[in-house]
């Protein structure tokens, strides 16, 4: 049996594994911190209370690799608090009693105790709700880290206890810094001659998506496998390509990423610009999104932005969503994609819309609901026709142009306009017909 380790760092018998690179190179001062400039800079907002020494509760809110769990742990040295680091995962309310009580004996004693929560959005109301007491008497500063959007996964009342602060992915400027502070600084990587090409740099950085974390965990994984000459190592793009860094899409179908691309695509369609809207489309569908799903907004944004501007939408858009049923992925995509062009290519028009948010609007304002014109009820008894029910209805067809003008609402509203149609596409006809119908509309 070979006993050759074929990795470039060898463990050491009887010594424990070596820390992954992204543990090794976490900064330990804010000087060395890189990122969130927004929040850190001279006038920022978390500058300001670290300049005063005393941290409110705070929750960061960012995607992985930003820096959450780094700056957590540079503010607990920085400003001397005892820093407790828990996973929401692992930790339930008997446990979380347990640490509280051990803050409040510290507290007690005039120590601070920084309680460092990370993926706080995963705590169930319950398990939030007893951090509530210990926060407002300020036994423990909170600080939550968390990838969700703290508005929808984090209790009202602990919200209000504590500010929360947006990280932002690191850019490629912040990344190469990153990189090439590694390979001159890290214990290990300084001993080699790590030869990695232009091409090569921007493609890690690039496929890092921001993230610090899965930069680090690929150019280790790179430099372990990349051709060597004994301490010479040559990093090609085709190799992080092929073999190391595997982007996957940053896309939770519940959470933020989620709704922001979708959010993305309607308004691209609304916008006019199939090519954006195609983008955002095949952003969804590369990360797994239902099909069905994206077929559904069509429908709804059909008659929302499109409506009668050309009606032809709202009948491609619903058969694109019984077509994409029906075949399923992959070709569903094609379909997809030709309604989704055909949307954003249309003319527009959002008067239904606000036609019927009008009309929402007058029915709710109503202290008591306006009566029926007695003449637009149907005399279905003998005692209704008695009461006037149908008196002076006018049957339309009866009338040259199958119309005349009468009044069918109620009295209360009886010179509304609802719906008011744009002079886009068909919607143009239609609104020229009803102001030679209506005098009203004139």
């Amino acid at each position: 049996m070979n006993d050759t380790n074929n990795t470039l760092f060898p463990e050491e018998k009887g010594k424990p594994p070596r820390a992954p690179l992204a543990e090794r190179m976490r900064p330990k001062s804010l000087d060395a911190f890189l990122g969130q400039e927004h929040l850190l800079s001279e006038g920022a907002v978390l500058r300001g209370l670290i300049d005063a020494g005393e941290l409110p509760s705070l929750i960061f809110w960012g995607d992985p690799g930003t820096g959450k769990t780094t700056l957590a742990r540079i503010l607990a040295r920085n400003l001397s608090y005892e820093m407790v680091s828990i996973s929401a995962i692992a930790v339930g309310v008997p446990e979380l009693r347990k640490i509280l009580a051990k803050a409040q004996h510290r507290h007690s004693k005039g120590l601070r105790t920084l309680l460092f929560v990370d993926e706080i959005h995963r705590w169930s109301k319950s398990q939030q709700d007893a951090l509530l007491h210990a926060v407002e008497e300020g036994t423990v500063t909170l600080l939550g880290a968390t990838t969700e959007n703290p508005s929808f996964e984090v209790i009202s009342p602990l919200l209000s206890r504590a500010r929360v602060l947006r990280f932002h992915p690191l850019n490629a400027e912040h990344l190469k810094q990153l990189l090439h502070r590694a390979m001159r600084e890290d214990e290990h990587l300084k001993e080699l001659e790590i030869q990695l090409t232009s091409n090569a740099e921007e493609t890690m950085l690039a496929l890092s998506g921001g993230d610090a974390r899965v930069l680090y965990n690929a150019l280790e994984l790179t430099v372990n496998i990349a051709p060597r000459d004994g301490r010479r190592v040559s990093i090609e793009k085709s190799l992080i390509e092929k073999s190391v860094l595997k982007r996957l899409p940053i896309y939770d179908k519940k959470g933020d990423a989620h709704y922001d691309t979708i959010s993305a695509f309607i308004k691209s369609v609304r916008a006019s610009d199939p090519d954006a809207a195609l983008y955002y489309m095949a952003r969804m569908l590369d990360a797994g999104e239902e099909p069905l799903f994206i077929a559904r907004r069509m429908i709804v944004l059909a008659s929302e932005d499109i409506g009668n501007a050309n009606p032809n939408g709202l009948v491609l858009a619903t058969s694109c969503f019984q077509a994409v049923h029906q075949i399923g992925m992959p070709e569903a995509r094609i379909v997809l994609a030709q309604t989704c062009c055909y949307l954003a290519s249309s003319p527009k028009s959002n008067a239904s819309y606000m036609a019927i948010e009008d009309a929402t609007a007058a029915v709710k304002n109503e202290q008591i609901p306006a009566p029926v014109p007695l003449h637009m009820r149907n005399p279905v008894t003998g005692l209704m026709k008695s009461e006037g029910y149908g008196k002076g209805y006018i049957y339309p067809h009866d009338k040259p142009g199958h119309f005349a003008e009468t009044q069918s609402l109620p009295d209360t509203h009886k010179d509304k306009i609802f719906y008011h149609p744009t002079d886009q596409g068909q919607e143009q006809k239609i609104s020229e017909r009803l102001r030679a119908w209506w005098k009203k509309r004139r």
